[in-house]
């Protein structure tokens, strides 16, 4: 082996001369791509969390996730949706550990969460005529689950039952409430 600095197998050793330039290997084509996106994801996870250091914090994690497991020679939008898909997950599970919820239950939450726009009394009536037209149980379980937020868990212990069976009830009680007929 040779000891001159200038040599082929000295180009990567550590100890190199003041000035000089390493020349690290170029990043893959699909690796520049994802660490340009990881800019978008950022924003994403930032208008999420609302706070910087656990937008870094997640954004790294991201990171760290998918490139490794990136397709050589995938399309940018492919990139960019599997970027997004990872940042959602790392997000469901921030805020399920945050939160001290189960993932399934989170998402359930979350699409609960619609605004609230302005008031009208004629939706309200057709939902009051709807639900007079179930049953007891039926009418109790959208009851709780739709006019007062409740998750499957609370209105499991309000109506001393299982969270599967209020998952099967409510299906029903929804399928059945989509056969009241309001014209009669």
């Amino acid at each position: 082996m040779s000891t001159d600095p200038g040599s082929p197998q000295d180009k990567g050793s550590v100890e190199e001369k003041a000035g000089e330039v390493l020349e690290l290997p170029a990043a893959s084509r699909t690796t520049a791509i994802a660490l340009d996106e990881l800019e978008l994801v950022y924003a994403f996870i930032y208008a999420r969390v609302g706070n910087r250091p656990d937008a870094e914090d997640l954004t790294q994690q991201v990171a760290m996730k998918a490139i490794p497991r990136l397709r050589q020679g995938a399309p940018a939008s492919a990139i960019r949706g599997y970027l997004f898909a990872t940042a959602r997950s790392v997000l469901g599970a921030f805020w399920s550990t945050r939160l001290g919820l189960s993932e399934a239950e989170l998402h359930e939450d979350l699409a609960m969460a619609i605004p609230a726009g302005p008031p009208s009394e004629e939706p309200a009536e057709r939902a009051r005529r709807i639900l007079a037209g179930l049953s007891d149980n039926y009418r109790r379980v959208l009851e709780l689950r739709f006019l007062h937020g409740y998750s499957l868990k609370e209105v499991a212990a309000e109506m001393r039952s299982t969270v599967g069976a209020v998952k099967v009830m409510q299906l029903r009680a929804l399928r059945a409430a989509a056969k009241v007929r309001l014209d009669g």
